[in-house]
């Protein structure tokens, strides 16, 4: 039974992972990628409430005059 020849899987090899190596930069470099976020200064806008504009005031029960 002949024995099997392994002396050239080496090469074949490597030179398998350097191919798909360059591929997988090739087919990277070639996506375009969204530049990064910059911050946005956001303005916090104040809500009027309808209770905030009158005058209110809260009577507690032991509060009131006594009679």
């Amino acid at each position: 039974m002949p024995q099997l020849d392994t002396s050239t899987w080496f090469i074949t090899i490597v030179s398998s992972m350097a191919t798909l190596f360059i591929l997988f930069q090739l087919k990277i470099s070639s996506q375009i990628f969204p530049a990064a976020p910059s911050p946005k200064v956001m303005s916090t806008q104040k809500t009027k409430n309808p209770w905030e504009s009158k005058w209110t005031k809260i009577y507690l029960p032991l509060l009131l005059p006594q009679q």
